[in-house]
């Protein structure tokens, strides 16, 4: 038997919190038809209709998911050397030992036509204030002490626990390459090339490009092709140590194939007709070889509420912090009618099947004539700052995507929820839910919640059978009312589960004109 294959409760958290992004940890109700004995009449009963009464065992009633809008931060960083003139497009920012890392690219519009397009690193304690270090790597008007990288721009960094100490930063990147590298790729890799990344109308050959790095500064960029297929910034990748693989997310269409024999032509023409009549779309691949990737497969399209004339343009995967399985999409739709963008959040609990979570934007584009008020793109990752709010840097422009470019300026900034309110369980009157049963991750519970004047929440622990714990049923539940960011769940006499680390537990929550976000376990 093959063990790997078992599926049921209890869940594992990769993290130690549990959040709701959508119902993964929410078990649906059971059902039962009972007589007027209190006898089970399920299925087997003969009674006539309308003398059955329903039952509902761990009701999950009266809830909803629900998604707040982001709050605008302003720019986070001003340019302040000449190198990052025009601003800046942020590639990933990563919180590592309490340190919040940022690698962008500077240089845009006319100061990267005159080359002024610079791989950049940034550090900051809180996440609000950053500095440049003087990484001591690139020359600069004959000056090293600066905090560019590298002169050529950098991809979406990720950091990679299971590789050697020499690779543990990787990055990947949509790059043209030239005719001899498609050629070399194509003849040790024959069958393994998507035929859209030859652009013979533009004359370039498009695939995915990678580096390696040490320590996320000195990076080394590998020689060949990671894929060769149709793909444009912004690439995302991580290592998923639940799959032992990489995982990445692409630029991709979705278009039919061609008929007959328009599709054995090999004019210019019919060759490019795909990109017409396509649609941007979300890719996904996976990889044991981090050097060597598939074609992605589509994953995510516009959902059918979208006008024909909206794509999904960059996707901004991450995940909810301390949650590494909740996995999140910030794509950025954006109207090819209008050249209008906005944010969208799709949620995912395994990275492969997504759902559009309910309302239409989390953030759309600024007014005109501010520094975002042409377009905006969300970059990885989604981080908590030290106040508790969740931020999502973003990438935002003064001009539309498709504007003239020459005087065009961009900045970085945050989409912000403020004590990490960006998706709950609410229950507008009264409703209830029990969670799936999961290996808790530590002894007390924190709660992120809020309560109106007129409501409440209680919380009731039970074992992997469903039997409260003792102590800590709803009957004990001290109720928790107001704002309840970060409170600890009690009951009359305990303030902890009732159990140990490691242990299963599921929790059931009554709830009345509350919304509940998410919870920590501690020890």
């Amino acid at each position: 038997m093959d063990l790997t294959a078992r599926t049921g409760e209890p869940y594992c958290l990769a993290g130690s919190r549990m959040a709701f992004t959508n119902w993964y940890y929410v078990r649906p109700s059971g059902l039962g038809w009972f007589n007027d004995k209190g006898e089970d009449v399920t299925v087997k009963g003969n009674d006539e209709p309308g003398q059955a009464h329903i039952h509902s065992d761990e009701p999950a009633i009266g809830i909803c998911l629900i998604v707040n809008p982001a709050q605008r931060s302003g720019q986070i960083i001003m340019p302040r050397h000449a190198y990052e003139d025009g601003g800046w497009a942020v590639s990933t920012i990563i919180e590592e030992n309490g340190i919040y890392r940022v690698w962008a690219n500077t240089g845009w519009g006319d100061l990267k036509n005159r080359g002024m397009n610079f791989f950049c690193y940034y550090e900051s304690d809180d996440g609000i204030n950053w500095k440049a270090p003087n990484c001591g790597i690139y020359e600069f008007e004959g000056n090293r002490d600066n905090n560019i990288l590298s002169a050529d721009g950098g991809g979406n960094v990720f950091i990679d626990a299971s590789a050697s100490p020499s690779e543990r930063y990787k990055w990947i990147r949509e790059h043209q390459f030239s005719r001899e590298e498609y050629e070399n790729f194509l003849s040790h890799r024959p069958g393994k090339v998507d035929a859209r990344c030859v652009r013979q109308d533009v004359g370039v050959f498009f695939g995915a490009q990678g580096a390696v790095s040490p320590e996320g500064l000195r990076w080394t960029i590998i020689d060949e092709p990671l894929v060769m297929m149709h793909t444009d910034t912004h690439i995302v990748a991580y290592y998923d140590a639940q799959l032992g693989k990489y995982v990445g997310y692409f630029r991709d269409w979705m278009v039919g194939p061609q008929a007959g024999t328009y599709a054995e032509s090999n004019d210019k023409e019919s060759i490019t007709r795909w990109l017409r009549c396509g649609r941007r779309v979300i890719g996904r691949a996976e990889t044991k070889d981090f050097r060597h990737w598939p074609i992605s497969e589509v994953i995510l399209e516009p959902h059918l509420a979208m006008s024909p004339n909206e794509v999904l343009y960059t996707n901004c995967k991450t995940t909810i912090p301390k949650a590494p399985d909740n996995h999140l999409m910030f794509p950025a739709v954006w109207d090819i009618s209008t050249d209008r963008t906005h944010l969208v959040l799709a949620t995912s609990h395994n990275g492969r099947y997504w759902n559009y979570t309910p309302g239409r934007s989390v953030l759309e584009t600024a007014p005109f004539e501010q520094w975002d008020g042409g377009c905006v793109f969300a970059v990885p990752n989604l981080i908590e700052l030290p106040n508790g709010d969740f931020a999502l840097p973003y990438t935002g422009y003064n001009v539309p995507h498709k504007y003239p470019r020459k005087k065009a300026t961009r900045g970085f900034g945050y989409a912000i929820w403020p004590k990490g309110r960006l998706i709950g369980i609410e229950a507008k009157d009264k409703g209830s839910f029990t969670t799936a049963a999961v290996i808790s991750q530590g002894r007390k519970l924190l709660i992120n919640a809020e309560v109106e004047k007129d409501g409440y929440i209680e919380v009731e622990a039970a074992d992997l059978q469903g039997r409260s714990i003792v102590g800590r049923d709803f009957g004990n539940s001290v109720r928790l009312t107001g704002d309840c960011f970060e409170k600890p769940v009690v009951w009359k006499g305990y303030s902890d589960l009732g159990i140990q680390k490691g242990e299963p537990i599921m929790l059931r929550f009554r709830l009345k004109n509350a919304t509940v976000y998410y919870l920590d376990f501690e020890q």
